[in-house]
């Protein structure tokens, strides 16, 4: 398996040390244990986001340790000086895979979320992005997250969140948080993976997991439709934490070559990994 959303860092320094993020040394651990060969790791470098931060150096000094197990990201805040030089940087000098986790309470296709855009349009990468309520938030339908998929078409965009997940269903209000019972038909997501290739699903942390299970037979059919755009990840930057993915997964009830495919298929492809 390729878990693509993983966190280390400094995320929960007003609560520690009751609450403490991973280690390197115990990510590792935990993928070995559950038979993750490849965690994707995700900056957050976002002040409102988190009380610390996952910078981009740290990600590459963790990937460097264990450069078989990990791949890094590079995740600036687009409100910081020189983001576009900054990205070069990482992709170019330190070999960063991809931008995320996108996440600022600036609308999605804000003009400084859009330089991160076409920087990844440039080198052809994907952005893992968050949209909530309140961070890199959306309307009715994801207006915004259209337009950007149609600017930006080299740029593999990766959706993750409550507001990602809640466009499954036709009624969607955009009250955010985690829905429950049947999924209507006719949502936003359906229509966009239809429409644009560039646009993949994140299938982490309790966003991705109640999308793919508060209606299983809805899912069903989602997943027979958009199987080859789906990442399967966690979002693992806890000790202790809860991994439901792991097991959801293994008791998926598909052919075995969508199962590969959810699993690390897609994320190779995605990646440029052989």
């Amino acid at each position: 398996m390729i878990d693509f959303h993983v966190h280390l860092g400094n995320c929960f320094r007003d609560e520690y040390p009751q609450r403490t993020s991973l280690t390197v040394e115990q990510l590792i651990d935990r993928m070995n244990r559950e038979g993750i060969k490849i965690s994707v790791l995700l900056p957050l470098e976002s002040p409102e986001v988190q009380a610390g931060y996952f910078l981009t150096e740290q990600a590459i000094e963790a990937r460097d340790l264990y450069p078989e197990r990990l791949i890094a990201f590079a995740g600036v805040d687009p409100r910081q000086q020189k983001v576009a030089q900054q990205l070069d940087v990482f992709i170019n000098r330190y070999g960063c895979r991809g931008y995320g986790e996108l996440l600022n309470p600036l609308p999605f296709d804000h003009e400084l979320n859009k330089v991160i855009y076409g920087k990844c349009d440039e080198y052809g990468l994907p952005i893992v992005f968050e949209i909530n309520a309140a961070y890199c938030y959306d309307e009715v339908g994801l207006p915004r997250l259209e337009r950007c998929l149609r600017e930006f078409p080299n740029a593999i965009f990766v959706g993750h969140g409550p507001g990602f997940w809640s466009a499954i269903s036709g009624d969607d209000d955009r009250k955010g948080g985690y829905p429950s019972g049947p999924v209507t038909a006719g949502g936003a997501l359906d229509r966009l993976l239809e429409k644009y290739d560039n646009l993949y699903c994140d299938l982490s942390a309790r966003s991705g997991y109640n999308a793919m299970t508060r209606d299983p037979e809805f899912a069903a059919g989602f997943i027979e439709r958009h199987w080859q755009r789906l990442l399967w990840a966690t979002d693992y930057f806890i000790m202790g934490q809860e991994l439901p993915q792991v097991e959801w997964l293994a008791q998926l009830d598909v052919e075995p070559h969508v199962r590969e495919a959810i699993g690390s298929g897609n994320a190779r492809r995605v990646l440029g990994l052989q």
